[in-house]
């Protein structure tokens, strides 16, 4: 268990401490402390709000924001009406209330018992809103942020409907690049389609507070999709880049609205890191290498199979019992099935099934969506490189035949100015066949190989595009069903491996 699992541990006991100790001052048992959303339903009666916010309890994000509330007005209870003394409770609610539980000089009085404030009911919500926004809005930009998994692309490490928390602290909290902008969005404004929810007229330098850790090959990370710096806004869900590569970019620009996003404005993805700065990364036949070794996978890794039958249906109700959601078919007996080694060999085991192989494209077979596009290196997703990932003051040397892999970098991610004459490389002015990288770099690829827009289609990931270490899984729900058997209760409450 990492450090930061131990303190968040730590941080969780010492709240239910607190809370245990709350409680019974407030003439209930300390037990009702520990018992999931009971505990809410108490807590609520503890400070005299109705049973109805337990809906907000239960709302993802809202219940963020509902639960700080809860905070300030446990805080009330004990008297605790200045800003400073609020302020403090709900940034260290680990330390607060464990202060109140256990301290004897600190009692606990009903809210209708209490004196009446000089403040209309407005008022008071209106102060606790605006402290509560306050508070989520720096926990969120710097210690914790709750994320849902969108897409299939981590199966089956992560699905889809997965609500999950991931650590700014790990790695360092950012500074955030555009400071202005409306609360808890993220690039647009709600309600609208286009609308940005930010002004671009004070853009903060990048900067990163020391984190707990550095990233390591197989965390699964947060970060800022690196192609999101240009978007088509009709067609946000592609890369840019890929269109024009597809369009010409007269056709795209012509076709579509394009908008270009800061940093922290680009959409947010979430893959397992590889490889890390200073390491060589290789695909051969489907399998990871860093440094010419073998890395390896996590245990619910997934591939894509070819599956033949000897012309039987597969059961429907079989891949429904193994989760099997990424699947079609090639032709009448042959079927193409996203999973993993286990699910595999249980196919293998089914009626009717002639043979199970994993699909694997192979060396040579060069694919123009793969990184670095270029001819020269014709590699496909299942052989790969090997391929540098650079490090911050690594110096190399390049030329025209390796400037694929590096020319984003020393343009777009470093800001330099970099032309090219004949043979001849110039980079802000200076005729050059070596370059200093500014930062570190990391390369990123989802868990469902063959179903993962990832590294491999668009290449390398700078550090100031990190966001943040995903840690904890709180809550699982199957889009495909309706409530409430569409709660994953075997898939919730899990760290993240």
């Amino acid at each position: 268990m990492s450090m930061y699992m131990i303190v968040t541990l730590i941080f969780i006991l010492a709240s239910l401490a607190g809370l245990w100790k709350i409680f019974r001052k407030a003439g209930y048992s300390g037990w009702e402390a520990i018992v999931p959303l009971y505990n809410a339903y108490i807590w609520l009666k503890v400070i005299d709000k109705p049973v109805w916010w337990l809906i907000f309890v239960l709302l993802p994000f809202i219940n963020v924001f509902t639960l700080l509330l809860m905070v300030v007005e446990t805080l009330k209870c004990f008297r605790k009406n200045g800003l400073g003394e609020q302020a403090l409770g709900v940034l260290f609610p680990f330390l607060f209330l464990p202060y109140l539980g256990f301290a004897k000089n600190e009692e606990y009085t009903h809210p209708s018992q209490l004196p009446a404030i000089k403040k209309s009911a407005a008022r008071e919500w209106a102060d606790a809103i605006i402290f509560a926004v306050i508070a989520a809005t720096i926990i969120r930009t710097f210690m914790l942020e709750a994320y849902t998994i969108p897409t299939s692309s981590m199966e089956k490490s992560m699905l889809v409907g997965d609500y999950l928390f991931v650590s700014k602290l790990s790695y360092g909290p950012k500074i955030p690049r555009t400071p202005i902008a409306f609360p808890f969005t993220h690039h647009t404004m709600p309600l609208t389609e286009y609308t940005r929810s930010y002004l671009e007229w004070i853009q903060l330098p990048h900067y990163r507070y020391p984190g707990i850790r550095s990233i390591s090959n197989n965390d699964v990370v947060v970060f800022n999709y690196p192609e999101g710096d240009t978007v088509a806004l009709q067609l946000q869900n592609q890369s840019y880049y890929s269109l024009v590569r597809e369009m010409g970019r007269d056709a795209v620009r012509d076709r579509f609205d394009v908008t270009h996003r800061p940093v922290d404005k680009r959409e947010n993805y979430i893959k397992r890191c590889v490889a890390i700065p200073g390491d060589t990364f290789a695909i051969r036949k489907g399998n990871l290498y860093i440094n010419n070794e073998p890395l390896p996978d996590p245990p619910d890794v997934q591939h894509n199979y070819r599956v033949v039958t000897d012309g039987t249906r597969l059961s429907a109700r079989l891949i429904d019992r193994l989760d099997i959601t990424d699947w079609g078919q090639e032709a009448q007996d042959i079927y193409i099935l996203a999973m993993t080694e286990e699910n595999a060999r249980e196919i293998q085991r089914a009626g009717g099934v002639e043979s199970v192989t994993k699909v694997s494209r192979p060396a040579g077979h060069g694919e123009r969506h793969i990184f670095p596009h270029d001819d020269a290196f014709p590699w496909n997703e299942d052989n790969f490189g090997p391929l540098y990932i650079p490090e911050k003051g690594a110096t190399v040397t390049i030329n025209p035949d390796n400037l694929p892999f590096y020319e984003r970098i020393i343009t777009v991610y470093e800001g330099n100015e970099l032309i090219t004459d004949n043979n001849r490389i110039l980079i802000n002015g200076e005729e050059t066949d070596t370059y200093t990288f500014e930062m570190d770099y990391y390369w990123m690829v989802g868990d469902n190989r063959h179903n993962s827009a990832d590294s491999r289609y668009w290449g390398f990931v700078p550090e100031d595009h990190i966001v943040g270490r995903a840690m904890f899984v709180w809550l699982s729900l199957d889009p495909n069903k309706g409530f409430p058997n569409n709660i994953r209760f075997n898939k919730s409450m899990r760290i993240i491996r």
